[in-house]
């Protein structure tokens, strides 16, 4: 159900009602009509039935007989058609109408007329006189009249009316007339009424009193629900707000306390403020604030409004009371909840000084009342200048007189120059203010809430300058480079907003010149001035969409430099430690397996892992019986670094062979597509080579080693794979060189190493696939919500036999779909940036079944291990959506009668497929099976077995090809 409610003002139309699309459902064709000044609120669907449904049905709700004093009710017969409308009748005519369980059916303002009926009602705005309610009539010389919905048009079908007693009930003859035609028009149509139960109704007044209710508690029976109590508000300390106080739009700063009962609108006020019960406040601005300390405040209508006089725009603000009637006599009313003349001797204001004396006495009301200052002659005026009528101490003669001298207005007289437009836009400028500081509360309180509503609106509204100036604060002051990281995103997004659609895909190259400075200062550690020099190249930028969606990919790309600051923090969970340098010539040789995630994957992707917490269950994997991934490092005389990557095994063919002798052919470590990138990035980060340095790589090299190294590399798995191929490949070449160079490092700090490895060649990716293929068997990997990032990983136990249980039902299906991981990743990020709820809902059931699936392999439970796979990959398509190719949906329907689960390992988008079979041993039955299937291209099938020895670091002789000698020295 929506809601619109407005400020409180006097003689305006209060209210607006709030039609449920749930009183549509089912309905034939046909037309709502609804009055205003009402507010129906309905909880539920209401089951009105409306199978064979003729004429016109009003909508009721059911009410107390005391409420229905004031208002109209139906009386109906056995049938549930309408006998008569009966509006403010006495006690006997209520109970009259009463139901059995004592409520009464109100008016509520909402009818509908089937086709044929609003066809006949539409066909009499021809006939005079009624032609006179449209503008056809008016401009024909008609005198207007004036129709009600219910007493001229719908009591008319009344089964109780006779045409006699409903013609003569119409006032003057045109009336009589207009009476006399919607008769023979309608009168044959069934008046039928729906009472909705639980619903309620509530009349829209011009009492201060009800509009306050009506903002904090919802009316009649449905009274136990309530409004929320804060709405598109920055409030500093929720906790001073009580139960039933309402709060919109506001920006509450320090200890501003709000009494049950009490509402605040489009105000920005500092505290320290207390707002007593029964108050009002709207349209008062951050300099009102120090005038209302020194007021107690309860049971006021404050209220603060843009007024035009002619060219002249000023603020004026009223001041009343919330039990103070608008238009009754001043003898019978209040002024401020007290007689008139009460108010006129405690503040020494005269009636004279409120009313002309020609104005009757009958006319001397609030509303004419001439009690708000507008202009001064000689000083500019103040919320002061309204609160002194309060009189709660002895008032200053100078205050009186102030208040005497200046130009005051009637609340009559200043309706009419109400400046809507300055309204508006002050209330807008107020939610951007009050956004803005949303924006710095969940930027630096790392909260999970999505600011791209905001940043859309702020766009679509033009106050995009301010949303960009409060994220360059943030992101200059942050605490962490974390924060600094999605504040940059947050940029991007607001860039790619005003882009509107336009201006090419967000995501692409990044590397532009003219930002060379700002992400050199970045790179530095120099966050704040980084900062500072990308909001300035940013103002070239931002003439056309293309230039801003070419802005947003280098803030995009500003934000992977802190987020790769961040993750290298982990660098401090890295411990090395001296051992015996190899023999010169001697091959240090790493095998690896591969990795299956089982679960949790995503997760553990930076920013996702840093900012929500990961876990990943991973399994370590022989591939068709063998280690695919390895890496051999060894010393030789040349003072040179020769990077050689093998196709297959350590025997095989050379794919690709690079030799670096000067410490400029390692500058391109970087650029992950550059030759032997990965390998150049393993010699700096393991400190084997410092880059960059004053001192040459040969004397380097020289000095420490007394000579260079050699490097090999391969992979017996294709590219793309799925399988964690790169990373575990660099855990293999760091494991290696770190030994190769006399030194060792834990599997922990290897872990953290490859981290820190792959953040400096900017190929991103988190930490689960050196966690699967560098720690043995079955495991648990987590991180924490927290930076410095800490993998901790914990081997799960399965029952005895199990291991070889997973090997005779787990298959391995080549899909023959490369897999684009980088491209994935790329949208990942942004839309965790984002905040999507469903992303945020996401990573948390990724997390959730990463610990059931753990769950499920101590019990040894295949059924529930296979739902963990189907429930994973499911989770993969929501963080990816487009991650599963038309071929590979084909395969999983194919398999899907024969095994438990199923999942595209890694990423998704391609790669392997891995899948629990329900029977063991199914490698040649699923073959045929697929063999059979169109439209699946080349796929091979391969067995896995669980490795439980993990990767190994072996020191082995050496021959004169320069092979490994399986018959050499060897030291693990």
């Amino acid at each position: 159900m929506e809601m619109v409610l407005g400020s409180w003002a006097p003689s305006l139309s209060l209210g607006t009602q709030s039609f449920s699309w749930q009183l549509c459902v089912g309905s034939p064709p046909g037309v709502w009509v609804c009055s205003t000044d009402m507010l129906l609120t309905v909880p539920s669907a209401p089951g009105i039935n409306w199978d064979g449904f003729q004429g016109v049905r009003v909508i009721a709700v059911p009410g107390s007989p005391v409420y229905a004093r004031n208002h109209g009710v139906y009386l109906t017969n056995e049938q549930g058609l309408v006998h008569d409308i009966i509006y403010k009748g006495t006690e006997a005519q209520i109970h009259q109408c009463a139901g059995p369980d004592g409520t009464v059916p109100l008016v509520c303002g909402i009818v509908f007329f089937s086709s044929d009926a609003a066809e006949q009602l539409l066909a009499t705005h021809v006939i005079p006189p009624l032609d006179a309610c449209t503008y056809m009539g008016l401009d024909s010389g008609a005198p207007p009249i004036q129709l009600s919905l219910f007493f001229d048009i719908v009591l008319c079908m009344a089964g109780g009316m006779t045409e006699e007693d409903f013609v003569k009930g119409g006032g003057d003859a045109s009336v009589r007339s207009a009476r006399s035609v919607l008769w023979t028009a309608l009168h044959g149509f069934p008046l039928s009424m729906a009472c909705i139960p639980n619903a309620s109704y509530d009349y829209m007044t011009t009492s201060a009193s009800d509009h306050i209710r009506s903002l904090t508690l919802l009316p009649g029976s449905a009274s136990h629900l309530r409004f929320c109590k804060t709405a598109h508000s920055h409030v500093d300390q929720p906790c001073l707000l009580e139960d039933d106080s309402s709060v919109t739009n506001c920006l509450l700063e320090g200890a501003v306390q709000l009494a049950a009962g009490s509402v605040i609108q489009h105000c920005h006020l500092q505290g320290p403020l207390v707002i007593g019960p029964g108050c009002l406040l709207s349209g008062l601005n951050v300099g009102s604030s120090p005038a209302l300390r020194g007021y107690p405040l309860r049971d006021i209508v404050l209220q603060g409004h843009h007024v035009r006089l002619r060219d002249l725009s000023c603020h004026v603000f009223t001041l009343t009371g919330r039990l103070d009637d608008w238009q009754s006599p001043m003898e019978k009313a209040t002024y401020l909840n007290v007689p008139w003349a009460e108010f006129f001797q405690r503040t020494g204001v005269r009636e004279g000084d409120l009313w002309d004396a020609e104005t009757p006495r009958g006319s001397r009301c609030l509303l004419s009342a001439r009690l708000f200052p507008v202009l001064h002659a000689r000083e500019a005026l103040g919320l002061e200048d309204v609160l002194w009528l309060l009189g709660l101490a002895t008032v200053a003669s100078e205050q009186l007189a102030r208040w005497r001298t200046a130009w005051r207005m009637s609340w009559q007289e200043l309706l009419p120059c109400l400046d809507m437009e300055a309204e508006l836009g002050a209330r807008q400028a107020l939610f951007f203010l009050q956004g803005q500081r949303k924006v710095r509360r969940v930027l630096l309180g790392r909260q999970d809430s999505s600011l791209l509503p905001l940043a859309r609106s702020a766009v679509h509204e033009g106050y995009h300058e301010a949303m960009l100036g409060t994220l360059d604060e943030v992101a200059s002051t942050a605490s962490d480079a974390g924060i600094a990281a999605r504040a940059l995103a947050c940029i991007a997004e607001v860039l790619g907003c005003m882009a509107q659609g336009e201006g090419g895909l967000r995501s692409g190259p990044a590397a532009n010149r003219e930002w060379a400075s700002a992400f050199g200062r970045l790179e530095s550690g120099d966050i704040a001035g980084g900062v500072q020099e990308l909001a300035a190249e940013r103002q070239k930028w931002m003439s056309r969409p293309a230039l801003l969606v070419r802005a947003a990919r280098h803030y995009e790309g500003a934000e992977q430099i802190l987020v790769r600051q961040a993750v290298m923090s982990s660098c401090q969970f890295v411990s090395v430690e001296q051992v015996e340098l190899p023999p010169l010539g001697h091959w240090v040789q790493v095998v690896c397996p591969a990795r299956l995630d089982l679960s949790g994957g995503w997760s553990d992707t930076p920013p996702i892992t840093y900012e929500h917490g990961g876990a990943v269950v991973d399994v370590a994997v022989l591939v068709d019986g063998c280690r695919p991934i390895g890496a051999r490092v060894r010393r030789i005389v040349q003072p040179e670094l020769r990077l050689v990557s093998l196709c297959g095994t350590a025997r095989s063919e050379v794919v690709a062979e690079l030799v670096c002798q000067e410490l400029e052919h390692l500058q391109d470590y970087c650029q992950p597509h550059a030759p032997g990138a990965l390998l150049k990035a393993a010699f700096i980060c393991t400190q084997v080579v410092q880059f960059p340095s004053q001192r040459p790589l040969r004397a380097q090299l020289m000095e420490s080693f007394g000579g260079g190294f050699e490097v090999h590399t391969w992979s017996k798995l294709p590219h793309g794979s799925g399988l964690g191929t790169s990373s575990i490949l660099a855990g293999a070449v760091m494991a290696s060189l770190y030994r190769a160079a006399g030194k060792a490092a834990s599997t922990e700090s290897l872990i953290h190493a490859v981290l820190h490895l792959e953040q400096r060649l900017t190929t991103g990716g988190g930490w689960q696939d050196q966690v699967g293929g560098l720690v043995p068997g079955i495991k648990i990997g987590r991180s924490k919500a927290q930076l410095p990032l800490r993998v901790e990983v914990e081997q799960i136990p399965v029952p005895d036999g199990f291991t070889q249980t997973l090997n005779d039902h787990l298959l391995l299906v080549y899909t023959g779909k490369t897999r684009l991981a980088r491209n994935l990743l790329q949208d990942v990020v942004r839309n965790w940036y984002a905040r999507l709820p469903s992303i945020v809902q996401n990573a948390d059931a990724l997390v959730s079944n990463a610990e059931e699936c753990a769950q499920a392999l101590r019990q040894g439970d295949l059924l529930l291990l296979g739902k963990c796979l189907d429930r994973y990959w499911q989770q993969k398509k929501c963080m990816a959506p487009g991650c599963e190719p038309l071929a590979v949906g084909r395969m999983m329907n194919a398999l899907r009668p024969y095994v438990y689960g199923q999942c595209l390992a890694g990423a998704g988008g391609g790669g392997f497929l891995y899948i629990l079979t329900k029977a063991p041993r199914q490698k040649k039955a699923l073959h045929q099976i697929l063999a059979n299937t169109e439209g699946l291209g080349n796929f091979s099938i391969h067995s896995i077995e669980v490795d439980t020895g993990g990767f190994s670091v072996e020191v082995v002789g050496c021959d004169t090809k320069g092979s490994a000698d399986p018959g050499g020295d060897r030291a693990v």
